[in-house]
């Protein structure tokens, strides 16, 4: 049986998930015929195993679901997660400095309202992961449960730096599902399953990045909060920072757009595209990558001025001035008398 959806709408949510939504109205004794009629979910999809809802049609279930069970965990743990408890969590990390400590007081908070299922930050080089630890049995609710807790999370962490953040990795304690084939269409990454334990992983320098929402961008995420769990962030605000160190490291050879995509293992136009994204240009961060490597060694070193050019990527001693003289409105050897005590 076909579900109804709107133009341009892909169903690609599993009859599975809605299931799981369903146990939630038997453990607490209610008729989920409203909420499936909300949805525009027919009930003879429930027994079709093939069956599948759009993306809207599941925040609509789930909205509802939330608020008439007045439990934002759907059943999951042993008590309720009462309708605003997920904007409490997020407005809990609000103010804080970059992703690490938006992140940790996500987790502390969580702590507060459940002992059934503890949310941890790991970083172990430049590795970051967020680790599930199962307190309790989640029995036949346990896939949906700790699917949804780390889309919640990865959902809040793209939203609070406003940037896609790519996964290395996602895995799960428990096999390939049947509907398994919808995992990467979930997470921007590989998946597992049969792992030790729900967790997901993405280059720790994300944790650097700085939260960039206010109490106004709160108030307007929270009327719609659900589609974090199924936004995909086009922008990688992390690949700018990439280009950064990738020309930092390599001033001297690296210069061309080609040569820093192959070093991203991007292609050229993908690397464009986050440049265009992030209101960037690839010769204006080269720019401030020189600049910076410039006025390092000028103020700390007595390098000459010669070296200083070669070290900042410039072939001569005079394009360098140039090109210093425009940023700073002083030659290099004027900013070195000035920087330099007597």
């Amino acid at each position: 049986m076909r579900t109804p959806k709107r133009h341009g709408e892909t169903a690609a949510t599993p009859i599975a998930f809605v299931r799981a939504i369903l146990l939630a109205y038997e453990r607490y004794g209610r008729d989920p015929a409203a909420a499936l009629r909300e949805a525009q979910i027919p009930p003879g999809m429930l027994s079709d195993p093939s069956a599948r809802i759009t993306a809207r049609q599941m925040e609509t279930l789930s909205a509802f679901a939330m608020q008439e069970l007045d439990d934002e965990a759907l059943g999951w743990f042993s008590r309720r997660l009462p309708w605003g408890t997920l904007g409490m969590l997020c407005r809990a990390s609000l103010g804080a400095p970059d992703l690490r400590v938006a992140l940790r007081r996500w987790f502390r908070h969580h702590r507060l309202v459940t002992d059934d299922l503890a949310i941890d930050l790991e970083v172990d080089g430049w590795v970051a992961s967020v680790a599930l630890r199962e307190r309790r049995d989640f029995g036949p609710l346990r896939e949906f449960c700790l699917l949804s807790n780390l889309r919640f999370v990865h959902g809040y962490a793209c939203w609070a730096i406003d940037s896609r953040i790519s996964l290395l990795g996602v895995a799960f304690p428990f096999p390939r599902p049947a509907h398994g084939a919808v995992y990467p269409l979930l997470f921007p990454g590989p998946v597992s399953f049969d792992a030790p334990q729900a967790r997901m992983s993405f280059d720790a320098r994300y944790l650097s990045l700085p939260q960039k929402r206010d109490d106004a961008a709160m108030r307007a995420m929270l009327q719609r909060a659900l589609p974090l769990t199924v936004l995909q962030y086009r922008r990688d605000r992390l690949v700018v920072e990439q280009i950064r160190r990738v020309l930092g490291d390599d001033l001297v050879r690296v210069h061309g757009a080609e040569e820093v995509a192959r070093r991203l293992h991007l292609s050229t136009r993908t690397l464009y595209r986050h440049l265009r994204q992030e209101g960037a240009t690839l010769q204006g961060i080269k720019d401030e990558v020189r600049r910076e490597r410039a006025i390092q060694l000028l103020g700390r070193t007595r390098e000459p001025v010669k070296q200083v050019a070669r070290a900042a990527g410039f072939e001569s001693e005079k394009s360098f001035a140039r090109a210093f003289k425009a940023w700073t409105g002083r030659s290099p050897r004027d900013f070195r008398r000035r920087a330099t005590p007597p």
